[in-house]
């Protein structure tokens, strides 16, 4: 069963294989327009600018909380009725230490705060914060997949792994197009993974 999208696409491999394909030439378009320079890093602002950014072609939940609660595997995300108060609560913790904005991703990814494409939003708001206070950003290409899914699986409970993966994959080329094209690319690569059970409101 494939999400109900603007494509009126039903199949879900070509639903995933087409969101694919726009999204990313929309990625491209916020590292090359300037779009985001308006927003905050670190608000929830950003993050729903992103995900309305990315998925606002196929999607009419793009940058809108999600009205479903969802789990992955063992996992519950934040309960809807919980879901503000977590947003609000992320968008108040500090960010001004490489651990502290680590720990704001950790829990923002808690949150998943949409029905479908959170974490390739939440890579780009995470370097985009890391930017801005730190003058770095994560090389994904140097981000092991299986070390990365583990320690973010393992992070609601221990945060001290994924500190560990991403800080060995820090760069101070912020403003190189590869370096932002290499995450956007391994975000498709992290996310093949997911599957997420949906309970309807």
């Amino acid at each position: 069963m494939a999400l109900d999208n603007k494509l009126n696409i039903t199949d879900s491999t070509e639903l995933a294989r087409m969101e694919e394909k726009i999204s990313k030439k929309r990625a491209v378009e916020l590292f090359e327009k300037g779009y985001l320079d308006k927003y905050e890093p670190g608000t929830f602002a950003m993050l729903a600018a992103i995900h309305s950014y990315l998925f606002s072609e196929i999607y009419d939940f793009a940058g809108k909380l999600r009205t479903v609660n969802i789990a992955k595997g063992n996992f519950r995300f934040a309960p809807v009725m919980y879901l503000e108060a977590a947003i609000e609560n992320v968008e108040k913790m500090p960010q001004t230490t490489f651990d502290e904005i680590v720990g704001k991703y950790v829990e923002m990814n808690i949150a998943h705060p949409f029905r479908e494409g959170n974490g390739r939003s939440a890579r780009i708001w995470l370097d985009l914060i890391l930017k801005k206070e730190l003058n770095k950003v994560v090389d994904w290409s140097n981000v092991d997949k299986e070390d990365y899914l583990l320690a973010m699986e393992r992070s609601p409970i221990r945060d001290i792994e994924i500190k560990y993966v991403l800080r060995q994959a820090l760069t101070d080329k912020v403003e190189d197009r590869e370096v932002y094209m290499k995450g956007i690319d391994h975000s498709y690569y992290y996310e093949g993974y997911a599957i997420y059970k949906a309970e309807e409101l």
